[in-house]
């Protein structure tokens, strides 16, 4: 006799938005894997003789892409149809791997005396590569450093497969938010993110970023190498220089280096090699300076007179000194002097 099983379709991933921050707290990690089942004459044929087996047997053939797979159940003593079920659901719904790749499974089996032999059908809805391009990190920490890789490279898309998730798609982009402003070379324009995560809850997850930049990432690869080749030729009679004088030689500079556009764009290169650029792309021309000298210097983010805004803290010889090349490019300012002006942000914050 043989029996059609209806096809399990997959729940709908969760799409948030924002961030949370993490402790510091110690935790153990299981790491997701896939045990090895008892195979058959080939990869495509396994042998299950518990409920647990099944469901290994089935994730197994998706974490190898098959389409198709036999599973042969000798002396079961569940119910068979309704395992099957239970068994494909658990792979789709609820493993990372299935609930990410998978599009639906259906099975059907046929029965000769007490042995059962079930015919598992998978269809997918990522590529064999995609599969193969998950990036396999433990704790939700670990995901700014892949994010802010994936940025360097103004990749498209990336997934990773996190051992230990404690957060959400709002901690997902904070840490994108937190990686951009990191490295202003490539901070060439905030990229639309949409994140998904496999499933919808637990703490394996797979978690997928599918970024938007403003213009193509090989536009933005260019002008990239042309901003970090501008900010080394700048800085570089500067850097011959004595520790003691480059800041100071580095202002000096700075009129004739940066233009300034109050309704510019918002990047570094539009500051050095662009038409001007606005606070937060003074900052980041700013900011990019400093690290190609190797000034001690950060990205400040508050407000002013209550709306957003950038500018940067360096902290020379000992003592903090405030930049915001919005309202000068010769000038530094103290913390009080600052808060006198309008400014306002939280203790040494930084993005």
């Amino acid at each position: 006799m043989r029996r059609s099983i209806p096809a399990l379709a997959l729940a709908m991933a969760l799409l948030l938005t924002g961030c949370v921050s993490l402790s510091g707290s110690m935790y153990t990690v299981v790491e997701p894997h896939v045990e090895q089942p008892v195979l058959g004459e080939d990869s495509s044929t396994i042998k299950a003789g518990t409920y647990s087996e099944l469901v290994n047997g089935v994730l197994f053939f998706v974490s190898q892409g098959l389409e198709e797979g036999t599973i042969q159940l000798t002396d079961y003593t569940g119910d068979v149809e309704e395992d099957l079920n239970r068994a494909c659901l658990e792979v789709a719904k609820d493993d990372p791997l299935g609930a990410y790749a998978v599009d639906f499974i259906k099975n059907e089996y046929t029965t000769i005396i007490t042995t059962y032999e079930a015919t598992i059908t998978i269809a997918y809805r990522r590529s064999q590569e995609q599969m193969n391009s998950l990036v396999n990190i433990t704790g939700t920490s670990a995901i700014e450093t892949e994010v802010a890789q994936a940025l360097g490279a103004f990749q498209t898309e990336l997934a990773l497969r996190v051992g230990y998730f404690t957060g959400d798609a709002d901690t997902v982009l904070r840490q994108l938010r937190q990686a951009y402003y990191e490295n202003p070379v490539t901070a060439l324009g905030m990229p639309q993110c949409t994140v998904n995560l496999y499933p919808e809850s637990g703490t394996q997850r797979i978690v997928e970023l599918l970024l938007t930049y403003p213009q193509e990432p090989s536009i933005l690869q260019r002008r990239s190498q042309q901003l970090q080749e501008k900010a080394a030729e700048l800085v570089e009679p500067v850097g011959r220089q004595i520790d003691s004088r480059q800041l100071s030689l580095l202002m000096e500079l700075l009129p004739g280096a940066v233009a300034v556009n109050p309704q510019g764009g918002a990047t570094a290169w539009d500051a050095l090699l662009g038409d001007g650029a606005n606070h937060e792309g003074l900052a980041l021309a700013f900011q990019l300076l400093c690290d190609t000298l190797g000034l001690d210097c950060t990205l400040v983010e508050g407000t002013l007179e209550g709306a957003a805004h950038f500018w940067n803290q360096v902290t020379y010889s000992g003592a903090p000194r405030y930049v915001d090349l919005s309202r000068s490019l010769t000038q530094t300012w103290t913390a009080d002097q600052l808060t006198e002006l309008g400014y306002q942000w939280e203790a040494q914050e930084a993005v």
